[in-house]
């Protein structure tokens, strides 16, 4: 590389101080040029060594006593005991979390020292909805990709079980005023100016800040939009509690490890929402958030779920230095954004046919698929904005369509229809299944891909290790 400012001047025939004084800054700027550069990136293979989640369970259930850094600190030292680790080996952790408890506002921090981690080992909280694991999960990629660290702790965790509700921003504003007063004058002045509907609570919602508009109001509008049919919708909703149902009953759930809440006598040791009803009883649902019309309902939608996953992820020449067998190569991924009020659940759509262009691929050299299912109809509608000519060339800019994935290959034991879905802690289990998937299919890539509010989303390959195993 060369710097050529000292050719910005003038053209001369003879040389003058100028001249040479800027070809003294040259040389020294070459000489800084030259001197050693840090560390390259680095090119070593990122393995999924292993990860773990609590049972996912419906908010208002066997945990609701409990606060979600304990979710999250039982979900780190399964993973560590799953794999004989010790915690001193951990250089990092990364949590994500959306609907944030404000006493554990850095739930990775406080969840690693409730664990017994070192108060040596950093952890940060990353947030990004319902791909906040996802976001973990590749920051722990990029600080091993920059040779920063080499084994990192990525998860997440959620609990709707205890969310935030707050005083109204009039009463916060008083309450504020009157700590800062000083006389009982100051006090009983501010009192005067207190009005009922100051305590009216400010209750948290599932709802776009830009828009104002429930993610539910949204999949409704997409599924009208891509004409996706109410039975459409239960019909994949059916099938989503089915397969988990059999996976379940299969023993496939080999990232779930039960816990053992205090004052609760059964051993949670299974997700609770997975419920294979049938197409009459799903019909005679009523619609839920757009009335009386709607097509999304309380069946074909994901519900308030709480729980917490982990997952452990190093270069592989230090997982073979640990003499750990991993479950899977962290290939890529990427992000995508779009329009959050008529796009908002769309991710996959976009993210899945540039995941594929940036590795080179097609749909076919895919053996499995492993969506967010945040609603039937936004299933349904982006496998039909994949499989449509028109929106593959207007907003992908595509030549032609994408086409379908292969459904034989999609989702096959089931998904947050019928799993659950905390909202932070989805990404982990998406990438357990899908390698674990891949051992028992015996299959080579892996998608992972999911929507997210904000109208963003996330698309991740993944490659079976040699000689993985699926427990």
């Amino acid at each position: 590389m060369s710097l050529n400012i000292c050719i910005l001047g003038r053209k001369s025939n003879g040389l003058n101080i100028l001249n040479i004084s800027r070809k003294v800054q040259c040389r020294a700027l070459s000489a800084a040029v030259a001197a050693p550069q840090p560390k390259q990136r680095n090119s070593q293979n990122v393995v999924l060594v292993d990860g773990v989640r609590t049972p996912f369970l419906t908010s208002g259930t066997s945990y609701s006593k409990l606060m979600p850094h304990e979710l999250a600190r039982h979900s780190l030292l399964s993973l560590l005991q799953k794999n004989r680790l010790d915690k001193e080996l951990i250089d990092y952790i990364v949590y994500g979390s959306v609907i944030q408890e404000v006493k554990t506002s850095n739930i990775a921090r406080e969840a690693a020292l409730a664990a017994g981690f070192s108060n040596k080992t950093p952890a940060h909280t990353v947030t990004m909805a319902c791909i906040s694991s996802n976001a973990a999960i590749t920051t722990g990629m990029g600080l091993i990709a920059t040779n920063t660290y080499d084994v990192i702790v990525a998860g997440g965790v959620e609990f709707m079980s205890d969310v935030p509700i707050r005083h109204s921003r009039k009463m916060r504003g008083l309450m504020l005023k009157a700590n800062k007063a000083k006389t009982l004058g100051q006090r009983l002045a501010l009192l005067s100016t207190f009005r009922p509907g100051f305590l009216a609570p400010e209750l948290p919602a599932v709802a776009e800040f830009s828009s104002g508009e429930t993610m539910g109001h949204s999949a409704d509008r997409l599924a009208s939009a891509f004409n996706v049919s109410r039975g459409e919708q239960d019909e994949y909703a059916l099938r989503s509690h089915t397969l988990a149902k059999e996976a379940q009953e299969k023993g496939y759930f080999t990232d779930l490890v039960p816990f053992k809440v205090q004052g609760v006598d059964q051993v949670v040791d299974k997700d609770n929402g997975i419920r294979v009803s049938t197409p009459e009883s799903l019909a005679k649902l009523r619609p839920a958030f757009v009335k009386p019309y709607g097509t999304v309902t309380a069946a074909n939608a994901s519900f308030l779920t709480d729980g917490a996953s982990a997952c452990l992820i190093m270069t592989e020449e230090k997982a073979k230095q640990l003499g750990l067998k991993p479950k899977a190569y962290l290939r890529d991924f990427l992000y995508v954004s779009q329009d959050p009020v008529d796009q908002l659940l769309l991710g996959p759509a976009y993210g899945i046919p540039k995941l594929l262009k940036k590795a080179g691929l097609t749909l076919k050299d895919i053996d499995s698929w492993e969506i967010h299912e945040a609603f039937a109809g936004q299933i349904v509608a982006n496998l039909k904005a994949l499989d449509s000519d028109w929106f593959c060339k207007t907003y992908l800019g595509l030549s032609e369509k994408l086409g379908s994935p292969d459904l034989s290959k999609w989702n096959n034991w089931g998904g947050s229809l019928s799993i659950g879905h905390p909202f932070a802690a989805t990404g982990v289990r998406l990438c357990m299944h899908t390698a674990n998937r891949l051992v028992r299919e015996d299959g080579k890539l892996g998608v992972v891909a999911a929507c997210a509010a904000g109208g963003q989303g996330v698309a991740m390959l993944i490659e079976r290790y040699p000689g993985a195993t699926a427990d």
